[in-house]
């Protein structure tokens, strides 16, 4: 992850935008971040970058790399599972999943369905924190290692990019693509949970430094995995 920036107006960030249905149970809500809980968001990812497992580029098991790097919190992915150890990097125990990430999660639910209960019931337990360089992308794909249908809540901060939106059925069309700018939320749940979706590229050069990121993209994943323990 790029280094911090030093502090920039605020009137650099627009105004939040009118939270937009993508498909059903998927919303889109622009500018949903102020720039201080960007900053706070990317400070607290450079210490969990660090470890006690470090941010990696996954092994998948045919042999290649994924492009963007990855950091756990709470249960460490790998695929196709999640462990309480971080198996495939360095067998560490992962770093917990915050407090402080639940309200929010919990937040992004009232804002994306506009509705102040539809947080009431949301426990997320682990966050994937992946980071984007210029030349990484992220194939379409579903989320489903956990054993739980409730929402995903996804945050971006710094360079923009093209979000894929795809269909439960298979990675082709009808899809939807979305520009996601710093600041921006994605959920999808209900009859989009377990919806294809990813990455094919990003902006560089777009992010604003007041977000706490001169460069590349993080995007931070809230899910409930369903395991317990």
């Amino acid at each position: 992850m790029a280094d911090e920036a030093a502090p920039v107006s605020d009137a650099l960030f627009p105004v939040p935008r009118a939270r937009v249905e993508i498909a059903p149970g998927a919303v889109h809500v622009p500018g949903w971040l102020d720039v201080d809980e960007q900053r706070r968001l990317v400070a607290a990812c450079r210490d969990w970058a660090r470890g006690p497992v470090p941010i990696r580029h996954t092994a998948l098991p045919g042999g290649g790399r994924m492009s963007v790097q990855t950091v756990c919190l709470g249960w460490h992915w790998s695929p196709y599972r999640y462990t309480r150890t971080a198996v495939d990097v360095n067998d560490a125990p992962v770093a917990p999943f915050p407090d402080r990430l639940g309200d929010l999660g919990r937040r992004a639910l009232v804002a994306a369905y506009d509705d102040p209960h539809a947080g009431d019931d949301y426990t997320p337990d682990t966050a994937l924190i992946n980071f984007y360089d210029g030349d990484a992308r992220m194939g379409m794909h579903q989320d489903k290692d956990e054993r739980s249908d409730a929402p995903i809540v996804s945050l971006s901060i710094g360079d923009a990019c093209t979000f894929r939106f795809g269909n439960t059925e298979s990675r082709g069309r009808p899809h939807r693509d979305v520009r996601l700018e710093s600041g921006d939320l994605f959920v999808f749940g209900g009859p989009s949970r377990f919806a294809y979706h990813g990455v094919p590229k990003v902006f560089p050069g777009t992010s604003d430094p007041a977000s706490g990121m001169t460069r590349g993209r993080l995007n931070l994943t809230m899910r409930v995995t369903g395991l317990g323990g």
